[in-house]
């Protein structure tokens, strides 16, 4: 097994898509950055990488036998084991997850540039390794691909604010889609899209939605950001996670 050594990682935990795992020049000072003693690298077919980065499923039982007590944080001049943790490549991406003692990669870290160079040196003329999914994760995984990708896109090319502002947004409007309230969400698509106030009028719930969505899905702006203020009035949550990334400024009253 190949082994990278003295490796800088910034745990994002509970992250579902790789896109939320910050690269390190977004990294912040505040962020829980760690150095590891030593983390074993798997070469990895795409599905199983894209199954790591993207999910929050089980993996493969002989994949967490294979790298159990393989990684070593040192701690007071001990070294000390981690339970799964390793760091996963399919030669063009990187990424380093670790289960915390679970069967899934709740935390999830990019590498510094230096050390993504070295992972990708090492595995250049590497053979894969072969895991396959289990069963049930594997077909909901894929159940759930495309839904993760509409995701994604909507958070391609955003600053790490930006995005972490524009999760809240798509938070609040996921909640007005499971309300299933047609009233409510021809309300918003106004709000958002005055000029069109006759033609949403009509619609129903299905059209309004599917309308609603794309045209706020894509970018960041300070409309986004003024209408996402105002979607979230009233929802401590959500209040509470956008003051959190605002930093000092306080919640529009």
């Amino acid at each position: 097994m190949l082994y990278l050594h003295d490796v800088w990682v910034n745990w994002f935990e509970g992250e579902e898509l790789g896109i939320n795992v910050c690269p390190f020049h977004e990294w912040r000072k505040m962020d829980p950055v760690e150095l590891l003693d030593q983390v074993p690298v798997l070469k990895v077919n795409t599905i199983l990488y894209e199954y790591v980065e993207n999910s929050l499923s089980d993996l493969p039982a002989n994949l967490l036998q294979d790298i159990h007590h393989q990684a070593y944080i040192r701690k007071n001049h001990e070294r000390v084991h981690l339970e799964n943790c390793a760091i996963f490549t399919d030669g063009k991406r990187i990424i380093v997850m670790d289960t915390i003692g679970y069967s899934i990669p709740i935390r999830k870290s990019r590498l510094v540039p230096r050390q993504e160079q070295q992972v990708l040196e090492m595995v250049t003329n590497v053979k894969e390794l072969n895991y396959n999914l289990p069963i049930r994760e594997s077909s909901t995984f894929l159940d759930n691909m495309f839904k993760s990708k509409k995701q994604e896109v909507a958070l391609v090319g955003l600053t790490r604010k930006e995005r972490q502002l524009k999760q809240i947004l798509l938070l609040a409007l996921d909640q007005i889609f499971l309300g299933e309230n047609v009233l409510e969400l021809r309300y918003w698509f106004t709000e958002w899209y005055p000029e069109k106030y006759n033609e949403v009028k009509n619609l129903s719930f299905e059209e309004a939605w599917e309308k609603f969505y794309n045209t706020i899905a894509n970018g960041w702006s300070d409309k986004h950001e003024k209408f996402c203020e105002k979607m979230i009035r009233g929802q401590k949550y959500l209040e509470q996670l956008w003051e959190t990334e605002m930093g000092e400024r306080p919640y529009m009253k």
